[in-house]
């Protein structure tokens, strides 16, 4: 048990945090942090305080903006985080408010330790910009260290030098994990104040073996923001990244949580069923085979390079299916006249080339949607510039288009929330994926009280029973993903019922 800086309370412009003691698990601290967890042990033995300093605010010192208000699963996470002596992981539901919180919690770094850089890291481009626009609401004035290194470093140096000096009160810097990696951000690192603290933005992703590798060490400060920070199929992964940013911390904030606070939408869920036709069922049949031979030659089911390359394959084969476009033909006739609707295509790369696969799909989708019915939409992909993409989430926002056929560019992170509906053409086994998609269409916008989702479930064909099990054992998992969300709309019982079917084809009624 732990005496911590706890349950906050206040108006608009304020919040108090009163003592409380709460259960927190540890992360080990290297003694060279030292003195920074001294600075953390007075600020919480102050036991209470404010977070908007005195007007007028100092320019690029955050700041809570006025209009703000913590929940209180958020207050709790802030408290959690001192607690744990300044390291911890924020596992909340897509939409729930992660980035407020995280920028809550450098306010109160800056007026309680002073704080004198905020390092933010995230994986995309697009959310480099979106962060940017947080940050500035919270009165920082950020370096944006991403793509071409002439148009950043040597404001960061300089900016850099100004804090070590003392001339600058504070630096705000939001970078892409890409530039985490290279050189040119990692040599200037060194030089970054033992007052930083670094936040990783679908921090999942920073467990992979190069970047987690590029992590700051010199940075004693951590904390780290995902819904879904484990990482599939990857343990060691996701124990490099809970012992660099500190284990999950209290409250979790599951999607039933978030709902029920008020933090997302309530939905209707839909679950389209669609057939293979008779060509890809022989495929999925010959695919799904080969993956049951190699998960019985091969104990170590997560390195096996063979059957992720097999499992790779069967996802774009029923992501591709062809019978998508006519059961997405017949669900849009009936809904020409709706608007704010996201359609989910092919699972290509978030920030490299797409896939034959996903080209072929978008391109047909759109084809249909605009061509064919008349529907205004437009292609939002890794590869639309970001200029142009902020121009589709205004066009989207006001209804002049009235729908967006997107890649997985708006599965982590993007902020949309005047999406009313949303239609999942294809989706990886990853339940990341699942989690984050559903996440953010239920985010909550003026005027809107529930959100509808079409989810297009490809039905395996009929096996053999030389396959039979291995089909099941690979279905449950993800069945029970489906099935979960369907308990949680307001049409469950309609919901479930769409199911069935799957369910008894594969007797797997007892989820």
């Amino acid at each position: 048990m732990a005496e911590v800086v706890g349950a906050v309370t206040g108006s608009k412009n304020a919040y108090k945090v009163e003592k409380q003691r709460v259960d927190v698990k540890r992360s080990p601290l290297r003694d060279d942090y030292h003195p920074i967890n001294k600075l953390l042990a007075v600020a919480a033995s102050k036991g209470s305080y404010h977070l908007t300093p005195p007007e007028p605010p100092v320019a690029g010192c955050p700041r809570v903006p006025p209009e703000v208000q913590l929940r209180q699963y958020q207050q709790e996470a802030v408290a959690n985080w001192f607690a744990n002596q300044g390291r911890g992981t924020l596992k909340m539901a897509t939409g729930s408010g992660k980035t407020i919180t995280a920028l809550a919690i450098a306010t109160e770094l800056y007026q309680k330790i002073h704080l004198q850089v905020l390092l933010v890291i995230c994986p995309y481009r697009h959310l480099v910009t979106q962060w940017a626009r947080e940050c500035q609401r919270f009165n920082l004035e950020p370096v944006l260290a991403f793509e071409n290194v002439r148009n950043w470093q040597s404001q960061l140096s300089t900016q850099l030098y100004n804090v070590r000096s003392g001339s600058q009160p504070f630096l705000t810097v939001i970078a892409t994990n890409a530039t985490l990696m290279s050189e040119s951000l990692r040599s200037q690192l060194k030089y970054f104040p033992e007052r930083t603290l670094i936040i990783g933005d679908e921090a999942h992703n920073l467990g992979s073996t190069r970047l987690e590798q590029s992590l700051p060490r010199n940075i004693g400060l951590r904390l780290a923001l995902s819904a879904t920070p484990e990482r599939y199929f990857d343990e060691q992964g996701t124990e490099a990244l809970f012992d660099y940013f500190g284990s999950v911390l209290p409250p979790e904030l599951t999607l039933a949580d978030a709902i029920r606070q008020g933090a997302l939408v309530r939905y209707l869920y839909y679950p389209v069923l669609v057939e293979l036709t008779e060509t890809e069922a022989k495929s999925y049949a010959k695919l799904t085979k080969r993956i049951g031979w190699a998960l019985m030659d091969q104990e170590d089911f997560e390195s096996n390079d063979t059957l992720t390359s097999l499992l790779m394959q069967r996802a774009r084969l029923i992501g591709a299916a062809s019978n998508k476009l006519p059961a997405l033909q017949r669900l849009m006739a009936k809904r020409l006249e709706t608007s704010h609707t996201l359609f989910y295509c092919g699972d290509g790369s978030v920030e490299t080339a797409l896939s034959k696969e996903s080209r072929h799909q978008i391109a047909a989708v759109t084809r249909l949607l605009g061509a064919e019915l008349g529907y205004r939409v437009n292609t939002y992909t890794a590869e639309t510039p970001l200029t142009e993409r902020e121009d589709l989430r205004r066009q989207f926002e006001t209804g002049e288009l009235q729908g967006l056929v997107a890649i997985r560019c708006l599965d982590e992170g993007v902020d949309i929330p005047a999406v009313q509906t949303a239609v999942i053409l294809a989706s990886s086994g990853n339940p990341r994926q699942f989690i984050q998609r559903r996440g953010r269409i239920l985010r909550p916008h003026p005027g809107k009280e529930r959100a509808t989702l079409f989810d297009m479930i490809v039905l395996p064909p009929d096996l053999g029973r030389e396959t039979l099990e291995v089909e099941r054992n690979l279905l449950r998992k993800e069945l029970r993903r489906f099935l979960e969300f369907a308990d949680l709309a307001d049409n469950a019982g309609e919901a479930r019922i769409a199911l069935l079917e799957l369910q008894q084809r594969y007797g797997l009624l007892d989820l």
